[in-house]
């Protein structure tokens, strides 16, 4: 009998790299949950041979149906959805799609929920920065997951590396430019940051989660109602440019930027910069190598990621 996998988020940066790992392992099922059969993403999906089930996070039968029958549940919101900010700058609508989810998987019997999760930044910084809701939402959803009674684990992530070339974290400052800025907020250059590479690393986090929770290995671990960040790479920002200039041969200059123009954003990476993010954290995390995750290096970003894009 298949064992499923249900993942949510599927198409996104953080489901499809747990698509990936589980496909290629091999172990479970995977089936993706998406809002359309009828998107691209969808149907490249559909083309490797993948499950797509459509559900609504608003609507709890819609989820219960997609999960219906899966062992294992993956499940991630996402503030930034239109259907949620800006029309609410708080995104309370992230917390009710998040514990409608919970709920879903806890009527339906799922035997194992791995929750993306965020630090609870209001009250990590001791309501420093208070305005931060993209990460406390997720915080609040992983308090009502950890009194369902769910079995459980929280995965966390950092800063991600795909940022650098997704949101131009790693830019020209000007067409006619020989070399690269690397601008961002409220950093200075020896300010340390802990990231994640989404594609590589979150997927074989969740993979080796999954294939453990039931297991002697997982008991020793704490995979059941444990917190285990995934952490590619600590840095400075200042030492990641030096890192590029050789890689690419161009000129690569960090540059602290004022603000982002939004509380949001600035008090994230002022937490990020000041505070900092997973800090006991090891890199790579030793409980998930131990249950087998490969995890790459910010070497390796560099070498795949980065050179391809920007050399």
């Amino acid at each position: 009998m298949a064992r499923i996998f249900t993942i949510f988020g599927a198409t996104g940066s953080q489901g499809s790299s747990v698509l990936d790992a589980v496909l290629a392992d091999g172990t479970f099922t995977p089936r993706a949950v998406s809002r359309s059969l009828d998107s691209d993403a969808s149907k490249a999906l559909i083309a490797r041979g993948v499950e797509v089930v459509v559900a609504d996070l608003f609507n709890k039968d819609s989820l219960k149906q997609a999960v219906r029958g899966s062992e294992v549940v993956f499940g991630v919101t996402n503030f930034w959805d239109p259907a949620i900010f800006p029309a609410d700058p708080k995104g309370a609508g992230e917390i009710t799609q998040g514990k409608n989810l919970v709920d879903a998987a806890k009527e339906e019997g799922v035997k194992y929920f791995l929750w993306s999760s965020l630090p609870n930044i209001s009250k990590e910084s001791k309501g420093l920065y208070k305005h931060v809701y993209h990460c406390d939402n997720k915080a609040l959803i992983e308090d009502h997951l950890r009194a369902s009674g769910v079995p459980h684990s929280i995965i966390f992530t950092g800063w991600f590396l795909e940022n650098f070339y997704k949101l131009g974290s790693l830019t020209e400052p000007s067409p006619e430019s020989p070399g690269y800025i690397i601008p961002i907020p409220k950093f200075d250059a020896s300010d340390k940051q802990g990231a994640t590479w989404v594609r590589n690393d979150l997927g074989q986090a969740a993979l080796a989660l999954a294939k453990n929770y039931n297991t002697p290995k997982g008991a020793e671990v704490g995979v059941l109602g444990g917190a285990f960040p995934v952490v590619t790479a600590k840095f400075t920002y200042g030492a990641v440019a030096e890192e590029l200039s050789k890689a690419l041969k161009k000129d690569v200059k960090f540059v602290s930027v004022e603000t982002t123009g939004m509380a949001e954003l600035d008090e994230m990476f002022l937490f990020q910069a000041k505070i900092g993010m997973y800090h006991d954290t090891p890199v790579p995390n030793p409980k998930l190598v131990e249950l087998g995750a490969k995890f790459g290096t910010m070497q390796d970003f560099i070498e795949k990621e980065i050179v391809p894009r920007f050399a």
